[in-house]
């Protein structure tokens, strides 16, 4: 036994002198070397690859530093990527923050492109003192006043340099927004055939199927709600702009701009007859298939039923 108990010294006096020795470190110094070590690791990967955004996240050195990023600490392209979400209120209250980040013009025209897709001055030489944010102020205000007096905004517009006085210029300006109000739209279109003879020629309806071009045409161009003299003027446009789009279809199927005139008469009336929760009897395939070609006749039965079931699937072409 005691023979034992001096082996328990001895093992125990060994290991103390190992330990000591140069070669090995006690825990405290193991745990501050392993610390250090991991601390100039991190510095080489920064140094290496740029700001480590991971920690630059996650890490948090104080309580004052707790919430969103800091943009400023993030690279530029990153800050303007996260920026671009933004709309115009938002944006301004981010420059009360980052103020050289949120001002930058390639933010605000963006914002400007965006919701106005089309302006003269956009193609210009930029005047002195020329700015996106401010021709953001501008263009919202302007649509504004056009959506109270359509004639007053399109008078603004061109005061400020924003569109030419030309029926294409306004034609394309109008195709490329949609921060319009339809109803002013429409009077204003009804009062400016020029310009609504230039927006139609803007619309692209090749190799679609007839009633999902009449649905892109009332996108832009609002069907009033009543039938009188402005929806058989739009009609015979937008019957010419088809044909003259599918000038093949048109030979295969023997059709003319009358033909297909008669065709969105048919359609309008049938959407109506579908969609109207007063119509008690709705209309049958078979009837509309006799209806139509009975004021056309060089239409294909099966053409006129594929038109009766758009109708029916996908709902009305003017709503």
């Amino acid at each position: 036994m005691g023979q034992g108990l001096w082996r328990v010294a001895r093992n125990q006096h060994l290991q103390q002198e190992a330990y000591s020795e140069p070669g090995y470190l006690s825990r405290e110094q193991s745990r501050r070397v392993t610390s250090s070590n991991i601390s100039h690791s991190s510095h080489r990967k920064q140094a290496q690859g740029g700001i480590d955004l991971y920690h630059l996240l996650k890490a948090r050195k104080s309580k004052e530093q707790e919430g969103f990023i800091n943009l400023e600490m993030l690279p530029p392209e990153l800050s303007f990527t996260i920026l671009s979400y933004l709309n115009a209120t938002d944006l301004c209250l981010a420059s009360c923050v980052w103020q050289d980040l949120a001002n930058d013009e390639l933010l605000w025209q963006g914002l400007c492109k965006s919701t106005w897709g089309h302006c003269s001055i956009y193609n210009k030489n930029p005047p002195l003192g020329f700015s996106f944010r401010k021709l953001y102020m501008q263009l919202d205000e302007g649509s504004l006043t056009f959506n109270a007096n359509p004639e007053e905004g399109v008078s603004y517009f061109m005061s400020k340099g924003i569109l030419d006085d030309s029926p294409k210029e306004i034609a394309k300006f109008i195709f490329c927004t949609r921060t319009l109000n339809w109803k002013k739209l429409r009077i204003y279109l009804d009062e400016r055939r020029d310009v609504l003879d230039d927006l139609v020629t803007l619309h692209n309806f090749r190799n679609q199927f007839l009633p999902n071009a009449l649905r892109e045409f009332f996108r832009h161009i609002h069907a009033p709600e009543e039938r009188g003299e402005y929806l058989e003027t739009l009609i015979t446009k937008f019957s010419h702009r088809f044909c003259a789009c599918n000038p093949d279809l048109m030979r295969e199927l023997g059709l003319s701009p009358d033909a297909v005139y008669v065709l969105c008469y048919s359609l309008i009336l049938l959407s109506i007859d579908l969609t109207s929760p007063h119509v008690k009897n709705k209309m049958s395939k078979r009837e509309f298939i006799r209806n139509t070609r009975r004021a056309a006749q060089n239409i294909s039965e099966d053409f006129v039923g594929h038109l009766y079931d758009n109708i029916y699937l996908i709902g009305h072409v003017a709503a």
